[in-house]
């Protein structure tokens, strides 16, 4: 099959013809159907995060299960699936307090499977797998518990967003932030994530929806997805502009969604007295933020972060779908273009320009 195989940082992707080993016990082949364009795998790319190389990255899709191996009993050939890049044990402390997007297993097998090998070759390389998916491939092997069924009728690419974007964006607000109605909210970085915060506080109830963002057209675009009002840094204070928006408090909420120290500095600054800001992007190695601890105190300010949304994947993939069924949230607007494999390097080089909206690569 063919594969986008990452050899070496700030270098383009090569399509490659790998090999993938059958299923082991509690893993699932199956054959990709989408995979969502997101800024997550730059970060491997560049070198901003750790992964060892070469890699297959990808871990926003959805497939199409092929077959199964042993003791696997949630999925069956032919079942249509999200795939999910924290596969869970079920046994450590994290899974059986319902945390399983915080799963000790996965944490300490980065870059292989939850057995400690890899499925992916090239050669006689092996191929490290992004979250257990790797899904910049025609076909993958993954944790029973990376994949989640839906329904044959539900469309492909969206479901693919499900399995990030989606999920760590709403889910950051109604299941880590639980923003109540009426609410004043702001969301920092209005790529794939921010935009999905933004429609999060809009099925919250929030009032006041301030997107903040460099780019211009991506805060044109970011209306269509629950922002009442727009903030772009380079036309003037940022803080205070968010300040103002706000009757001179700051919002209750504010989300940082792009992922750096100083995005996540200014949504910790911007919240009112008992604010909260999350950080749901991922900064670069070594990056910080200093959080004035004066604040913390006398205004019962709080800094928390969400990963994936604070989700259980197994059960609040469902809980997306059923809003998108109630039309409570738009991942049809989220789709803006699409690509081959072929064309993953270019996809990128877009990403990197600041083309709103989320991008797919198209397996079908």
């Amino acid at each position: 099959m063919r594969a986008a195989v990452l050899r070496e940082t700030n270098k383009p992707m090569s399509i490659e013809d790998v090999t993938l080993d059958p299923p082991k016990a509690d893993e699932v082949h199956v054959r990709i159907a989408a995979a969502g364009v997101c800024r997550s795998d730059l970060h491997f790319m560049k070198g901003e995060a750790a992964l060892r190389l070469p890699a297959v990255l990808g871990h926003e899709g959805s497939a199409v299960v092929l077959d199964v191996g042993e003791r696997v009993t949630s999925v069956a050939p032919g079942d249509h699936v999200i795939l999910s890049f924290v596969p869970w044990c079920g046994r450590c402390r994290y899974c059986l307090a319902g945390r399983s997007n915080l799963c000790d297993l996965h944490g300490s097998t980065i870059g292989t499977m939850l057995d400690g090998t890899r499925r992916l070759h090239a050669g006689g390389e092996e191929l490290s797998p992004m979250g257990k998916v790797a899904c910049f491939a025609e076909e993958a092997v993954v944790p029973e518990t990376g994949c989640v069924k839906i329904d044959p009728g539900f469309p492909m690419p969206q479901a693919a967003l499900i399995g990030c974007s989606v999920t760590t964006g709403v889910g950051s607000v109604i299941f880590n932030a639980r923003v109540e109605p009426g609410s004043a909210v702001a969301v920092i970085g209005c790529g794939g994530v921010g935009l999905n915060a933004l429609q999060g506080a809009r099925a919250a109830g929030a009032t006041t929806i301030i997107a903040v963002d460099v780019n211009d057209a991506a805060l044109e675009f970011a209306v269509r997805f629950g922002a009442t009002h727009t903030v772009n840094p380079n036309a003037g204070d940022p803080l205070k502009a968010i300040k103002d928006l706000t009757d001179g408090l700051g919002p209750d909420y504010a989300f940082e969604a792009f992922g750096s120290a100083e995005t996540a500095q200014l949504a910790f600054d911007a919240v009112r007295k008992r604010g909260t800001a999350v950080i749901i992007g991922i900064a670069p190695l070594g990056e910080s933020v200093a959080a004035d601890a004066v604040a913390l105190v006398r205004q019962e300010k709080t800094l928390r972060g969400a990963f994936y949304g604070s989700s259980t994947p197994a059960w609040d993939f469902g809980r997306m779908i059923d809003m998108y069924n109630a039309g409570q949230l738009d991942i049809d607007g989220l789709i803006t273009r699409t690509y081959t494999l072929d064309r993953i390097n270019e996809a990128y080089e877009e990403l990197e320009r600041g083309v709103v909206g989320r991008g797919i690569i198209s397996f079908e």
